[in-house]
């Protein structure tokens, strides 16, 4: 598909529909889809590559995983809209223990103006990530999920990051500090650690070496930079169901796959491509770094941009920018063989 045909009025309504979608079933939910199909369209379309062919076209992970419906930028974005509006409205009302606009696992029914709410922020996150792709070398998928929050909170009246004396500062929530907040006078945690079991930088630095080396493993084997990143996802139904403290990690698994692909000089890559380019050994340790550098940028951005704030701003999301942004800049410079490793705008129909 032609850069050109991403702007096309078919997309934009198919947008809209994906945004419904993370409304009425919840952005969290709505994403662990995206995990499904990312894992069986790498799978399917693994299946077809040989190596006469070379790469994969990656049809079902590009056109629909991440596409103008199920893409992140699309049904979570627009699911995470939703329930921001929801919250301000003040339709939700649970035991959530933080504001309720950060309640991504709730889905929201059947209320119309809550699901038009999804469906213009589905079409807005099409539309931002479409633009991204065409101007700056990161994902524009992760981008769409950032932009697509700050927007939602400037429209409805949230503070863009909250405010706090400290932001790196997760000790209030420690001491079980509370604070009223502006939302009508809710009493809640001083700061809201994304994940309350997952925000000490130490437990998050290994888990950042040890997902990151599994990322690039699976890379390694596959040629495919998403296996890992569709795998971590899938954990997040476990997340979604309640099961106690597991962990997140889908922005330590992907940058640990570009990386190893550039590394290795990008281009048509098979699994017989990358270990003549490098030994596993070096595709693991490159992997275990990109994913400790993921896995700190994920525990800055929610310390800054979610723990003090309203809404659900997706710290992966802000980590996967940082370090495709950084893995091209890498290959730019020279340190990494291939600066265009990223998918390209035509890629994420």
């Amino acid at each position: 598909m032609a850069v050109s045909d991403l702007w096309a009025l078919e997309l934009l309504l198919a947008a809209f529909a994906g945004g419904v979608f993370g409304a009425a079933v919840g952005a969290l939910p709505a994403f662990t889809v995206t995990g499904v199909l990312v894992v069986v369209g790498e799978l399917y379309d693994l299946g077809r590559e040989t190596l006469a062919t070379g790469a994969p076209e990656l049809a079902l992970t590009g056109s629909v995983a991440f596409g103008p419906v199920f893409g992140p930028h699309v049904s979570f974005g627009g699911g995470a809209a939703a329930v921001a509006y929801a919250a301000k409205k003040g339709y939700i009302d649970t035991d959530f223990d933080y504001h309720e606009a950060k309640n991504v696992t709730q889905g929201l029914g059947t209320r119309v103006d809550v699901l038009v709410v999804g469906g213009a922020f589905g079409v807005a996150g099409h539309l931002l990530k479409t633009a991204s792709a065409l101007v700056m070398p990161w994902d524009p998928v992760a981008f769409g999920v950032v932009a697509s929050a700050l927007l939602h909170r400037a429209v409805f009246g949230y503070s863009l990051v909250g405010t706090s004396s400290g932001f790196l500062d997760m000790t209030p929530f420690e001491r079980g500090e509370k604070r009223v907040f502006a939302d009508g006078g809710t009493e809640r945690p001083a700061v809201e650690p994304w994940l309350p079991y997952q925000y000490k930088w130490a437990g998050v630095s290994l888990l950042g070496l040890a997902f990151g080396a599994l990322g690039a493993y699976l890379t390694y084997m596959t040629a495919s930079v998403f296996l890992g990143f569709g795998v971590s996802v899938l954990l997040l139904v476990y997340v979604n169901s309640d099961v106690a403290q597991m962990p997140v990690t889908h922005h330590m698994t992907l940058p640990a796959g570009f990386a190893v692909v550039a590394a290795a000089g990008g281009g048509v890559a098979t699994p017989a491509a990358l270990a003549a380019a490098l030994p596993l050994w070096q595709a693991l340790v490159l992997g275990a770094g990109a994913g400790l550098f993921g896995a700190l940028a994920g525990e800055v951005s929610q310390r800054v941009l979610y723990a003090h704030a309203d809404t659900h701003l997706d710290p992966p999301a802000a980590s996967i920018v940082v370090t495709t942004l950084a893995v091209s800049l890498l290959g730019m410079a020279g340190v990494l063989g291939d600066p265009n490793v990223l998918p390209d705008p035509s890629w994420l129909t």
